[in-house]
């Protein structure tokens, strides 16, 4: 099994402070998640004055601001994000950053990011996806809130416009924060990749870390998770994101995962248990005294570790055979 590609989201939980950010940089890595994920974006560009807060926000900020209002506190600029890419590089963590609109793209393609991931919000727009598909990147397509035939548009529109089919990783998301876990639908993920032949994986919104985990057990090449601080701080999606320890857990126990799943699939005992076969399994022994030429019974046999001896699997071919030997009580039986 390939080593799942683990995003750390930090997402906008930096609350507009660069230092938050590179702090953030930090826990990733200590972490060992393979990449920290950003949200690159003009707020003017994207989100209308009058556009309504989604539930999760009212409930994590109040409603007293609005969305446009909200996100701009949290927005990063151009320049920003060219000292949090310096730093990852120079820190050794992939860099990536969702764009929300078209300046935000080529921004990020010219400081040469080379993953571009496309927010579940976007997987039905058209004009964007089009735009990305002709970067020839590899692309990590969000697939909350969609169907399956908005998925099947969203992949045609970026591969016609450019994008290998083999460069893209679709991910099965909920878009709830937190994601209910009865609403995850986690199989919907396997369908995908039978669907489209496309590499998958699980961008997680639950609370806690068994979901991503089980993910990868599926079949996800790609984890994202979003992490925070301190969930305890003020914004949006705080609440609904890991702190520094439960991220660390999660990077483990994926690893951990990877290599319960990296066998040839053959039943067969492993090099590490092959010593217990003798300590574990059992013999055919005397169950009493039993002297030379008597015949070996139900009542003078029995079966008991070790397993060094006759198996037990021969039991049949035992009994009724003349002892060649005189046995005393747990004597392994030889013919």
């Amino acid at each position: 099994m390939s080593e799942t590609f683990i995003i750390a989201e930090a997402g906008v939980n930096h609350n507009g402070d660069i230092n938050i950010a590179k702090k953030m940089i930090d826990v990733a890595i200590m972490a060992g998640a393979d990449a920290i994920k950003f949200q690159t974006f003009i707020t003017e560009e994207n989100i209308s004055i009058n556009a309504p807060k989604a539930d999760y926000q009212i409930e994590n900020t109040g409603n007293v601001v609005s969305q446009f209002e909200m996100v701009k506190k949290l927005e990063f600029s151009f320049a920003d994000f060219e000292l949090i890419n310096t730093y990852c590089n120079k820190k050794g963590i992939v860099f990536i950053s969702t764009p929300f609109d078209f300046k935000s793209i080529d921004f990020l393609n010219k400081i040469g990011m080379q993953t571009f991931k496309i927010p579940s919000g976007e997987i039905t727009n058209l004009p964007y996806l089009k735009k990305i598909g002709k970067l020839n990147k590899s692309v990590i397509l969000s697939t909350g809130m969609a169907n399956i035939e908005e998925v099947s548009a969203a992949l045609k529109i970026l591969i016609d416009a450019g994008t290998p089919k083999k460069n893209i990783t679709v991910l099965h998301a909920n878009t709830e924060y937190p994601t209910p876990f009865e609403d995850v639908n986690l199989l919907a993920m396997q369908t995908i990749g039978r669907t489209f032949d496309v590499k998958v994986g699980y961008s997680d919104h639950t609370n806690g870390i068994e979901v991503p985990i089980a993910a990868v057990a599926l079949g996800a090449c790609v984890i994202e998770k979003h992490f925070t601080l301190d969930r305890n701080m003020e914004g949006p999606d705080h609440k609904a994101s890991l702190e520094p320890p439960e991220l660390k857990a999660m990077v483990s126990a994926i690893r951990n995962i990877e290599k319960a799943m990296s066998g040839n699939g053959n039943k067969e005992p492993s090099n590490s248990e092959k010593k217990n076969i003798p300590i574990a399994r059992k013999s055919i022994v005397a169950k009493t005294n039993i002297k030379k030429g008597e015949i070996f019974s139900e009542n003078n046999l029995t079966v008991k570790r070790p397993g060094t001896g006759i198996s037990p699997m021969l039991w049949h071919n035992v009994i009724g055979q003349k002892a060649q030997t005189d046995f005393q009580p747990d004597d392994l039986i030889s013919l």
